[in-house]
């Protein structure tokens, strides 16, 4: 590989923003926005006053409800560096979207309330960050309002997610006493003005922690401040004591998460943190596939679909491939396989994508996120390679939480509900299961919120109008069996309970655990999965 394209390579960084439902996610992403100058409003109040939405959100739904319903992909300069920053659903109903782009990331900043610390969602988000290896930087948000001890929500951090703390700065007071911000790597300080802002970085005031409270006394200038500032003191000798110093090979293995406090709403500590991240968070890694170890540095293309989303362009019913570089470079005009079916393709306009805007990409390197146009030819976990035979792993299809049967208003727009269900199971918003014995269409989601996005999707792309009825189904499994006589059998005694996905996999459909739990112990021989590889 050329020197230069390494140099490529090491400008990059590519991380999701994954949190619990109203932990502030959105306000984070628009303040890193301004840091890239993505955006230049940087007040969530004059964007409702002007009715403007965040840029990754261009759904109608999103603007409408003002959440975030779909991973959007943003690309733009920090410096020197080229960030891609992937901002997905902070709605709990929106969570499988979440959890598949985590495959397509280096590491994850992930937010927590500190008014309500570590949540439901937050740990099932973990777990999957978990499972794929992925570094963590932790923000705790929201420290202008009065919460949770900050000991206590370390504390809670290590018990909860299962991973040390190592706090890289310290808030001084809490909710309106709130002072600023203390960084025990070079001892600065950054102070809260009276409109709530803080101080740029230039007038950072530079301390030693045995002259700090000289320093603060233009700051403290009241009694029971100075009595916040000794309790401060306690907790710094605290913190130094009980927590890990910041190390970059425990924080790179997973061992450590770097931990931040700051208020993104009013702009404090967002600096600092994105500044850390942009040092010490990794660069494009190495990837498994079903052959090998696919490296970054290495001089031929490999990469692989994680996202595909219709319909960005209601004009012209498009269809976008987003694509993770793992090696290689990208160029217009590359020559590409697709492994799953052996075809070539020859990609000539690939895009970058804000929100619903387009760029044309001339180059693009390991990290960086490619949208390709296509029609129904490319799925998601597909791998493209200049030739080489592999398929990357770990990319997984979810068991659904929530299950609704679906039927048409209309009978005569049966083809435009094929058509539209189907396209939306390849995006990955929900999933379709066939009963044997019925006619039936089951949607399986993750959220249940899920569905009013597919109702409202079908009517305003594909001018459908569906019923929805929730049905008796609590879980369902994939079934897998090498032994064809004893799968045979399996089928012919609890067809009832099966059905085919819309890859005609096998699936068991319980409509209660201890059903579940009993079918499982009775076949031994059978294979029941919570989720399978795309």
């Amino acid at each position: 590989m050329l020197k230069r394209d390494f140099s490529e390579i090491k400008k990059r960084k590519t991380f999701a923003i994954i949190s619990h439902p109203d932990s502030g996610k959105t306000t984070i992403t628009e303040k890193i926005l301004l840091l890239g100058n993505i955006i230049r409003c940087s007040s969530i109040n004059r964007i409702k006053k002007s009715n403007k939405n965040l840029k990754s959100d261009w759904m109608k739904i999103e603007q409408e409800r003002g959440i975030t319903v779909t991973t959007s992909v943003v690309q733009f300069f920090y410096g020197k560096h080229v960030i891609n920053l992937l901002d997905t659903p902070g709605h709990e109903d929106f969570s499988e979207d979440t959890y598949r782009i985590l495959t397509a990331v280096d590491f994850c900043l992930i937010i927590i309330d500190s008014s309500k610390g570590v949540e439901d969602r937050t740990k099932k988000l973990m777990e999957v960050v978990s499972l794929h290896n992925i570094p963590i930087l932790t923000f705790i948000n929201k420290i202008d309002r009065e919460g949770i001890s900050t000991i206590f929500l370390l504390d809670q951090i290590e018990k909860e997610l299962e991973i040390f703390c190592s706090p890289i700065v310290w808030p001084l007071g809490r909710g309106g006493s709130l002072k600023g911000i203390y960084n025990f790597q070079n001892s600065s300080f950054i102070s809260r003005n009276i409109k709530g802002s803080i101080l740029t970085n230039e007038k950072q005031k530079k301390l030693e922690f045995i002259n700090i409270e000289e320093s603060l006394k233009s700051i403290l200038k009241k009694k029971f401040e100075f009595d916040i500032f000794l309790d401060f003191k306690k907790e710094l000798k605290l913190v130094k004591k009980k927590y890990f110093s910041f190390s970059v090979d425990n924080f790179l293995d997973g061992i450590i998460t770097p931990v931040f406090f700051g208020s993104a709403l009013h702009s404090i500590g967002i600096a600092p943190m994105f500044d850390f991240l942009i040092k010490y968070a990794p660069t494009p890694k190495k990837k498994k596939s079903d052959v090998r170890i696919v490296f970054s540095n290495e001089k031929k293309f490999s990469g692989f679909v994680f996202k595909i989303q219709a319909n960005m362009d209601l004009r012209h019913r498009d269809r976008i491939a987003f694509l993770r570089i793992v090696s290689g470079k990208y160029f217009s005009g590359i020559k590409l396989k697709q492994t799953r079916t052996g075809k070539f393709f020859i990609i000539r306009k690939a895009i970058y994508c804000l929100g619903n805007e387009r760029k044309i990409v001339n180059k693009a390197y390991p990290g960086d996120i490619i949208g390709i146009c296509n029609n129904n030819s490319i799925k998601i976990g597909d791998t493209f390679t200049e030739g080489e035979q592999i398929k990357f792993l770990g990319i997984p299809n979810f068991s659904p939480e929530f299950f609704c049967s679906v039927s048409l208003k209309n009978p005569m727009k049966k083809k435009q509900l094929s058509k539209g269900l189907t396209q939306m199971f390849e995006e990955g918003a929900i999933q379709i299961f066939k009963p044997i014995v019925s006619n039936c269409i089951i949607l399986g989601a993750v959220g249940k919120l899920q569905f009013d996005v597919i109702s409202r999707r079908l009517q305003i792309e594909y001018q459908v109008e569906i019923v929805l009825k929730k049905v008796n189904i609590v879980a369902i499994r994939w079934v897998f069996c090498n032994d064809i006589k004893k799968l045979r059998f399996f089928k012919n005694n609890n067809s009832m309970q099966l059905a085919f996905d819309n890859e005609d996999y096998l699936v068991y459909i319980a409509t209660s655990l201890f059903e579940l739990k009993m079918i499982v112990n009775k076949n031994p021989n059978i294979i029941f999965k919570k989720f399978r590889e795309c």
